[in-house]
């Protein structure tokens, strides 16, 4: 078990590194044109902006951790561990149930999109946004295995 997440999480790791490396290659590519040949390309513009939008939601999908995350915890680090678990407890299925809600809406926006295509590359805006998508399926699962650990015995190792 531990092998496989070992290997999904390099798998993840890799499609973040290389939407990074693409990114920031589309983005020496612009400088280059732009500034030493005097020929700005427009699709490299286009190129950064869907690599970034994919990256921050690929990441915070499946690279941070809930530690990574920046939070606000002056009250939550200063309450008991039973009262700790409870605030857990509470902000887990609150975040679950309102990604769940909003997944209907969503997953019809992102079909709706699919009308559209992108300025320069033509590509389909449901395939550009489709990543939100994912990302709300991960913090949704996220969410519910916390909440799962939290009522689980050993709920002290997950605050």
């Amino acid at each position: 078990m531990a092998r496989g997440h070992s290997a999904l999480k390099r798998g993840a790791e890799l499609v973040g590194g290389l939407l990074l490396a693409a990114m920031f290659g589309a983005f020496l590519l612009q400088v280059f044109t732009r500034y030493v040949l005097h020929r700005p390309l427009d699709w490299t513009l286009e190129v950064c902006l869907i690599t970034y939008v994919w990256f921050v939601f690929w990441a915070c999908a499946f690279l941070l951790r809930e530690q990574d995350h920046v939070a606000f915890g002056l009250l939550y680090q200063s309450v008991r561990p039973p009262v700790r678990r409870l605030f857990a407890l509470v902000g887990a299925a609150t975040i679950a149930g309102l990604f769940l809600a909003a997944l209907p809406a969503t997953w019809d926006f992102i079909a709706f999109m699919a009308r559209d295509r992108t300025w320069v590359l033509g590509l389909r805006f449901d395939l550009v946004f489709g990543i939100f998508l994912v990302f709300m399926l991960a913090v949704i699962a996220r969410s519910l295995v916390r909440l799962g650990r939290l009522l689980g015995s050993r709920w002290r190792e997950y605050l």
